[in-house]
């Protein structure tokens, strides 16, 4: 399945994008997408006859694809090939932090520059939705607590996230920085979460162009290893990391300018499309 959320800001209806590429209005079925939803109803979404349900408008904003989402986290440095072009060394462990649940936007909303900022970025990122609350999991278990994937741009701030002390925290949690969706696409529709081409375009250029294959840390031992340091419920999300291409990674390094426009994808996961504006 397909799920989404469809509405003006913080008024969002669940939905579902049916097989001809119709948004259904599943308010009837359910409250919304959340993580109560998708630790006790995906049976009831499934077998709804879609057909019943009425057809949401192509041209209706898109909200982040997961509502009330209560952990926000993040890897970084997860792409082999991402850490070979910052320089980086590959990590022993898995490097965490968390963007504010404050910077969810939807897929196709603005992204505003932070004011006094010189080096907003980009990074296309596969998002891991967890589906069943646990803590202590085994990494042979680990695929039974996800729901599903979406896309997320993981907007960083650089000279916030690399030049002012303290954590990356506040360069990765500014307001619109976590655009999620379009879709939260149930795990049986993905073969293979580690093999899958993802892209960023900005003003029709293309920067990043990786696949989820040079990922360092796996995603069942990201969950198993996350779930030691703290308890993961359904609807948190975990972003997994970027590939090669970040404008920080450019040479001379390239930074985001109000004006612009974002376009990212994931296979089998649809895209999104940002303006850049100022804040």
């Amino acid at each position: 399945m397909k799920l989404l959320r469809f509405g003006a800001k913080g008024a969002e209806k669940p939905a579902i994008l049916d097989e001809q590429g119709n948004i259904r209005d599943l308010s009837s079925v359910v409250a919304d997408i959340n993580g109560f939803v998708l630790e006790h109803e995906l049976a009831k979404i499934g077998q709804t006859n879609l057909e019943i349900l009425p057809i949401v408008p192509n041209d209706v904003r898109i909200g982040a694809c997961v509502g009330n989402v209560g952990k926000f986290i993040c890897i970084g440095l997860n792409y082999s090939d991402h850490a070979a072009e910052t320089n980086s060394p590959i990590p022993k462990e898995p490097i965490i932090f968390n963007k504010w649940t404050s910077a969810i936007v939807g897929a196709n909303d603005d992204v505003e520059i932070p004011r006094g900022s010189q080096k907003t970025d980009w990074e296309v990122e596969l998002g891991v939705v967890i589906g069943k609350s646990g803590r202590y999991i085994d990494e042979k278990d680990a695929m039974d607590y996800v729901a599903g994937y979406c896309v997320i741009n993981d907007v960083s701030e650089r000279e916030y996230q690399l030049e002012r002390g303290g954590t990356w925290d506040k360069g990765k949690g500014n307001d619109t920085f976590g655009p999620m969706g379009p879709y939260l696409v149930t795990k049986d529709e993905i073969a293979d979460p580690h093999n899958l081409q993802m892209w960023l375009e900005v003003d029709g250029k293309r920067y990043q162009n990786g696949n989820t294959n040079t990922m360092i840390f796996k995603i069942p031992y990201l969950i198993s290893y996350l779930s030691r340091f703290m308890s993961l419920q359904a609807g948190d999300v975990i972003s997994t990391g970027t590939p090669p291409g970040v404008g920080l990674g450019q040479k001379p390094p390239v930074y985001l300018q109000a004006g612009q426009t974002m376009r990212l994808g994931i296979e089998g996961l649809g895209e999104q499309t940002q303006k850049v504006v100022q804040a």
